[in-house]
């Protein structure tokens, strides 16, 4: 990279197809507060807030593969501090001799978003005032009618509304413990050793998992996380469970079962778009006899597979979430594994940065017995909790090869 583009008063980037980063200009790594660059032949993902990574999947990299340009495109980069960083990018792909290269500029944008902040702040909280009177006003009309009633009446509807609500919470009630009988037992036997943790927001959730043993060498895990949480979420987990239990207890291929799913997603919802759901997934076959494991990621938290010296690797997101564009290809991609290897599957109310939290977790804890690594897990999730008062759906599972 020359001196002018090096120090231009830009950031700059070129990434490859997939998404590796291939250089990076001065003025971006002082943008994201490095000295060093620690970035060449790391996915972009690793210079992107979450909600940022989820849009190069779903707009970003589907729009410059179509039109080979994008303008303008507002993300959020994160820095080395972990402070979010509000930027404006264009994009060029252009053809190389050796490969195809994409080609970025990034500008950044705090004062403008704060001043777009601002405006929308003051903006809702115009509607919220307003709203808030019409609703006064209508309440206090209501009221008054009432009080016009026999008070028979109103004990009468305080009866049926008590009712409904005792009924409601024990159909509730019945609906979760039929979600979580669905959920499968972790295997454990001389090949692989399994731990699993599943935790609902509320009395459902939008988290929903599934491991199956179809043979003594084949394994298939599935974690998905569909859109929001309770009632509406947890009916599609279990129309989806129903598909890949079946697919999966038959050794379908991989890249077949998330064709199924997607295109199950778009059925569901093609009279009614106003109801869409989607949703994250992450899927694994795993052969211990070949020692392969075969995996497609569609918008999901990238798992975390690390081996007995703890090195760590990513499986980072492959193709957009579920239910997102019709007619996805989904490749899957593969790995082989060692004995005593091990893998963190997620959903991101465990760790919504994606493994930033998670990772240096499962790098300390490489020795210790994944029951006791579960453990772990959980205490830092409490004291998360505890820290930010957060409420999601939860669900991780830990798997160890044998």
């Amino acid at each position: 990279m020359d001196e002018q583009l090096d120090h231009a008063p830009c950031g700059f980037l070129t990434l490859s197809e997939d998404g590796l980063i291939l250089s990076i200009n001065h003025t971006l790594l002082t943008i994201l507060d490095y000295t060093q660059n620690p970035f060449i032949g790391q996915h972009v993902n690793s210079i992107l807030t979450v909600p940022a990574r989820l849009f190069f999947q779903f707009y970003f990299f589907p729009l410059i593969k179509l039109e080979q340009h994008v303008e303008e495109m507002y993300i959020s980069l994160v820095s080395s501090k972990g402070d979010e960083i509000p930027v404006l990018i264009n994009a060029l792909q252009k053809e190389r001799t050796e490969a195809t290269v994409l080609e970025c500029i990034l500008i950044p944008m705090r004062k403008r978003s704060e001043y777009e902040n601002e405006l929308l702040l003051a903006k809702k909280e115009t509607e919220a005032a307003l709203k808030a009177k019409d609703q006064a006003n209508a309440e206090l009309e209501a009221t008054l009618k009432k009080l016009e009633k026999q008070k028979e009446e109103l004990l009468e509807l305080n009866k049926q509304n008590h009712n409904y609500k005792i009924e409601t919470k024990k159909e509730l009630e019945l609906a979760r413990i039929i979600q979580e009988t669905s959920l499968t037992n972790p295997i454990n036997n001389e090949k692989v050793e399994m731990e699993v943790f599943y935790n609902a927001s509320s009395e459902l959730s939008g988290d929903i998992y599934g491991i199956y043993q179809m043979d003594q060498h084949h394994y298939g895990v599935i974690l998905l996380d569909v859109m929001g949480h309770g009632i509406s979420s947890a009916l599609i987990t279990m129309t989806l469970h129903s598909l890949f239990q079946r697919l999966l207890s038959a050794g379908v291929a991989v890249d077949i079962v998330m064709k199924e799913l997607d295109r199950h997603l778009h059925k569901l919802f093609e009279n009614n778009e106003e109801a869409r759901h989607y949703s994250t997934a992450i899927l694994l076959a795993i052969d211990t006899d070949r020692q392969i494991i075969e995996y497609i990621n569609a918008g999901h938290p990238p798992a975390l597979w690390q081996d007995s010296d703890g090195k760590q690797c990513e499986l980072s997101s492959t193709a957009p979430p579920l239910g997102t564009f019709e007619g996805i290809e989904f490749k899957a991609n593969s790995f082989t594994f060692g004995k005593g290897d091990r893998l963190l599957l997620y959903t991101d109310g465990v760790d919504p940065l994606a493994s930033d939290h998670l990772a240096p977790l499962l790098k300390e804890t490489v020795s210790l017995p994944l029951v006791e690594l579960k453990e772990k897990i959980l205490q830092s999730l409490n004291h998360e909790k505890n820290i930010y008062h957060k409420s999601d759906d939860e669900s991780f599972i830990l798997i160890d090869l044998k």
